[in-house]
């Protein structure tokens, strides 16, 4: 976080606390990581048989690297799914449908990237409680409120039904991409996905024409 610091003239400059001992952290093996984690995870490794060692060898770093930059693996595969998931684009609040149509195009295009070849690797880490599946829920909870916004929005303006089932209807606005990135869709016609899929969840919960 960075620090305003405004200096009068009677007031003595504050001078910049010391670096801490050490090399500055590389920007460099940060993305050479993160490279190397996206690497092995689409080429097939799963998430269990990723192994720091291996990350560091396709990185080309050190393991001290990267355990200076992370306290485990969970945290390392996190930072690496939401390297390639980045936050949907905050709503324009033009209309209920235009926002969603927003929110799924986004998503739409992560998956068409190497987010959508990772993804079958966490489907085991997602099955079974523990520390990164917590990590990973607590990441789409932070990115499906984007999408429950637009629907609450969409209740206090009249546009949508107020009995809406905001969770329902944001869980089935996200599953085609999901079954797609799983590949379990294979007949669904990729062509204007975000419009239909949208259009089809309104026309159940829209109070009027949306």
């Amino acid at each position: 976080m960075r620090r305003n610091l405004s200096v009068t003239m009677t007031e003595t400059p504050t001078m910049p606390a010391p670096r801490p001992p050490g090399r500055p952290r590389s920007s460099h093996a940060d993305a050479a990581i993160i490279d190397a984690v996206l690497g092995l995870l689409s080429e097939g490794t799963t998430v269990e048989a990723l192994t720091m060692e291996a990350v560091a060898a396709r990185a080309g770093v050190g393991k001290a690297t990267i355990y200076r930059r992370f306290a485990d693996k969970d945290e390392l595969v996190l930072a690496a799914v939401e390297a390639v998931k980045p936050r949907p684009p905050e709503p324009a609040g033009e209309s209920v449908r235009a926002d969603l149509i927003a929110i799924a195009a986004h998503v739409t295009r992560v998956r068409e990237g190497i987010a959508g070849q990772i993804m079958p690797c966490m489907v085991p880490e997602l099955q079974r409680p523990g520390r990164l599946r917590d990590l990973y829920l607590k990441l789409v909870e932070d990115r499906r409120e984007i999408t429950r916004s637009v629907l609450r929005r969409g209740i206090a303006t009249g546009e949508l039904r107020p009995d809406t089932d905001i969770e329902l209807a944001a869980t089935l606005l996200a599953a085609p991409n999901t079954m797609a990135s799983l590949g379990m869709s294979p007949r669904l016609d990729p062509d204007g996905l975000a419009e239909r899929t949208v259009d089809t969840v309104l026309r159940g919960i829209c109070a009027s024409d949306c």
